[in-house]
């Protein structure tokens, strides 16, 4: 009887709880990341500088490298800097741009990276992609997951509320991505991984009917948890599937139409959840995501992010171009402006009931 595996890309190690910054050196002692000891460590010039203070007695041999404004050529700068010291593995500590430097700077000299994340923003800290701007705006680049997470929940915790609540709407999106994949397999026969979706849904399952606030150590653990679940998710399907759908093209359009005025990622895409699951007749889902948005001061309609209902409309058709070949609800029914006008308001009015 034949036994039929794979082999699942995750990280080596997560370690998530209070203090586990302080448990960095030993974690980077470990032979399967480190056999000679060098380290590099890429940081940001905002809490991956405050905290490098705190952690150069910790790691006295470590070489600091910083690369803080997100673009691709800043990243391409920090392979270029890291590639000659033969390094061991490449740390980044930071949020979500520093994070993600980091991991297309390991990718492009072979290097493994450990992130280190100071605020819980988005799911990039364990994902196999780079958000990165380029001349073109903002390109996602695929990259190796991180081989080890490491989220200091006292860290966390001093992080801006928002950062934080960002991370709960990408998270929630997840519910809404997982849906449209699903869609797409009824509508087109495009394969879906199903322990993908287990994972990438359990997650945000998991925080839409959490009851903690944003300061709760559970919630915060229970988010940082969902984060590492939905990039595995991703490492799992090979692609982004499991956590962006139609959600993620409308936030997409919102940064391509508008670059100077897009708000937080997760704040995008979790509008975007709510809007498509109830383009998708889901109503009870996206009121359900309405609320939980709304319980951690997220916006639930255009106006809360600054666009006006126009400007609303002429990014969410305008969407499928942000991901030509990608099947959701938004390619499926295939709206007018006008039609996604009267859809939209029938939206405003049921979440304002």
């Amino acid at each position: 009887m034949p036994v039929l595996t794979r082999l699942i890309p995750s990280p080596v190690f997560v370690e998530i709880r209070p203090g586990a910054l302080d448990a960095l050196a030993g974690i980077l002692a470990d032979q399967r990341l480190s056999t000679a000891g060098r380290v590099a460590v890429a940081i940001s010039n905002g809490s991956g500088a405050r905290l490098r203070e705190r952690l150069l007695p910790m790691l006295p041999d470590a070489d600091w490298f910083e690369a803080a404004d997100g673009t691709l050529d800043g990243a391409v700068r920090l392979a270029d800097e890291v590639k000659s010291g033969h390094y061991d593995v490449l740390v980044g500590l930071g949020g979500g741009k520093i994070i993600d430097a980091a991991k297309y700077a390991g990718a492009r000299v072979g290097l493994p990276v450990v992130a280190v994340a100071t605020n819980l923003a988005h799911d990039g800290i364990c994902s196999p992609v780079s958000i990165l701007d380029n001349d073109a705006g903002r390109g996602s680049y695929g990259v190796p997951g991180p081989i080890g997470v490491v989220v200091d929940l006292d860290v966390i915790q001093q992080a801006p509320k928002r950062f934080v609540a960002a991370g709960i709407g990408d998270v929630l999106s997840n519910i809404s991505a997982c849906a449209d994949w699903e869609l797409s397999q009824r509508e087109t026969g495009e394969p879906v991984d199903g322990l993908a979706v287990a994972m990438a849904r359990s997650a945000g399952e998991n925080l839409l009917r959490h009851p903690g606030a944003l300061e709760d150590a559970d919630l915060l653990t229970a988010l940082a948890e969902a984060l590492v679940l939905s990039g595995i998710a991703m490492s799992i399907a090979g692609s982004t599937r499991p956590s962006s759908g139609a959600c993620h093209e409308i936030s997409h359009a919102l940064d391509v139409l508008y670059p100077k005025r897009s708000a937080q990622h997760g704040e995008q895409v979790g509008l975007g959840a709510a809007f498509a699951s109830f383009l998708r007749g889901e109503r009870e889902l996206s009121q359900l995501i309405v609320n939980r948005l709304r319980a951690h001061g997220l916006p639930v309609t255009a106006d809360q992010i600054g666009f006006t209902e126009t400007e609303f409309i002429e990014a969410v058709h305008y969407a499928p171009n942000t991901r030509p070949g990608r099947f959701t609800i938004l390619e499926y029914l295939d709206l007018s402006p006008s039609a996604i006008r009267d859809t939209y308001a029938d939206y405003v009015q049921a979440v304002n009931s």
